[in-house]
């Protein structure tokens, strides 16, 4: 029985010369998978790079005109920032509406503010209160100026009377020369003080006045900067601490367009000449308007002229500030 087995076992054992010379692959059976994938993506890889060369040469050149579109846009608009573009429609500038008649509103003295009695967008008439300051100091000093007046009125009639005694005392022999001469001059110092005195107390009612803060001119409150409590004066005194105005007024009546015009194309605007102007804020709405006067100096950092516009008739959507297009028309167009 023992010998079966051996004879069993003898057949199963793989000859390794006779598979070799066979020609057998002792490889094992995936690795066949791997080469055929390989060959997959190669073949794959060749045909993108044939396609890739094989493209239509129409695709680059669409791009670059679209790049060169863009760039002849960007370009106009440059120009226009710059200075002015010369379109169909005429030569197109832009600028800002400004005020010519606008101005910080300060205290002529140091003070606390008492009160503040505008807000911002309320229409103000010239000399108007708009703000007062405390003024116990200086109500106690025209109290003490007006007394001092009355004290030298006084003594300037006091002087008077004893010179009025001296003169009828000297017509009778009764007083000196040198008597007379005295009191003559005892009235004309008393004279002299008087004066003063009455001129200080009219300064004294003056500066009282400025505790009173008053509008110079009609128009727009457009900023208000103090508030009641804070420190105010006509310098910096205080430092971060103290304010220097009250509030800011913007004359609506005096509303222009200023605008910067290259001096390639100054040639192309004369004083009078009729204006289109569109604000950014409204594109749909033309304001008429015209050239009011080029101002005879030229900015050396931006070579440009600034052009002042006016408005043919005030419009209340124009506000300061607010962004606009002009286009200067040639006359024969208008």
């Amino acid at each position: 029985m023992g010998d079966n087995k051996t004879d069993l076992l003898r057949s199963l054992r793989i000859e390794r010369g006779t598979e070799a010379e066979s020609g057998g692959d002792d490889r094992p059976p995936g690795n066949n998978l791997f080469l055929i994938a390989g060959v997959a993506v190669a073949t794959l890889v060749v045909g993108g790079a044939i396609g890739w060369f094989a493209r239509p040469a129409s695709a680059p050149t669409e791009a670059a005109d679209d790049v060169s579109t863009t760039a002849d846009s960007s370009s106009t608009t440059e120009a226009a920032n710059s200075g002015g573009a010369v379109s169909a429609g005429g030569l197109v500038a832009s600028g800002y509406v400004v005020a010519r008649r606008m101005a910080t509103v300060a205290a002529e003295v140091t003070g606390r503010v008492l009160d503040v009695r505008v807000e911002e967008g309320q229409s103000v008439r010239q000399g108007q209160v708009l703000a007062t300051l405390e003024p116990s100091l200086a109500r106690s000093q025209v109290q003490s100026a007006q007394a001092r007046a009355v004290a030298a009125q006084a003594q300037l009639a006091e002087a008077q009377r004893n010179l009025q005694r001296t003169q009828a005392l000297a017509a009778q022999g009764f007083a000196s020369n040198a008597a007379l001469t005295s009191a003559q001059a005892s009235a004309d110092s008393a004279q002299a003080a008087a004066n003063a005195s009455r001129a200080d107390a009219r300064t004294a009612e003056a500066q009282l006045a400025y505790y009173e803060i008053r509008a110079p001119f009609s128009g727009v409150i457009v900023d208000k900067a103090a508030q009641a409590g804070e420190i105010i004066s006509p310098i910096s005194a205080g430092g971060g601490f103290t304010r220097t105005g009250i509030c800011t007024i913007v004359d609506m009546q005096s509303l222009e367009i200023e605008v910067d015009v290259s001096e390639a194309y100054i040639s192309k605007v004369s004083p009078g000449q009729p204006v289109r102007a569109v604000l950014d804020a409204y594109p749909d709405v033309t304001f008429p308007a015209h050239v009011i006067a080029i101002i005879p100096a030229a900015s050396r950092d931006r070579a440009t002229f600034r052009v002042r516009v006016g408005f043919d008739h005030l419009d209340p959507r124009i506000l300061p500030e607010m962004a606009i297009k002009v286009t200067f028309q040639d006359q024969q167009q208008h």
